[in-house]
């Protein structure tokens, strides 16, 4: 019965220490899991951070274009109007003398 007892004693000694061991490669593999979701959250929050100095960048450019659009038009508005007279003259210096261009020999 003795021996049975020490065959028995063995046998939980070495379960005993696959368990320890399960229990060590558990902990490491959670501590790495843990470690990686870390990495993982900072790199989120740089990711976030670039995203929202993006989003200020890209409206800060959109409003910048929307001026260079209306100073664009403005000036094509002006050189409208400048080319309007200018026809208009031309017109006007045609139909009053049309022969003022021309001199006969």
């Amino acid at each position: 019965m003795a021996q049975n007892t020490g065959v028995a004693e063995e046998i939980l000694r070495q379960r005993n220490e696959e368990l320890e061991m399960a229990i060590k490669k558990s902990l490491e593999r959670e501590e790495k899991l843990r470690r990686e979701v870390e990495k993982t959250r900072q790199r989120l929050y740089v990711a976030e951070e670039a995203e929202e100095r993006l989003g200020c960048q890209l409206g800060e450019l959109a409003a910048e274009a929307s001026d260079h659009v209306r100073l664009y038009q403005d000036q094509i508005q002006s050189l409208n109007e400048q080319l309007s007279q200018a026809q208009n003259l031309l017109q006007s210096i045609n139909s009053s003398s049309p022969n003022r261009f021309y001199q006969s020999k």
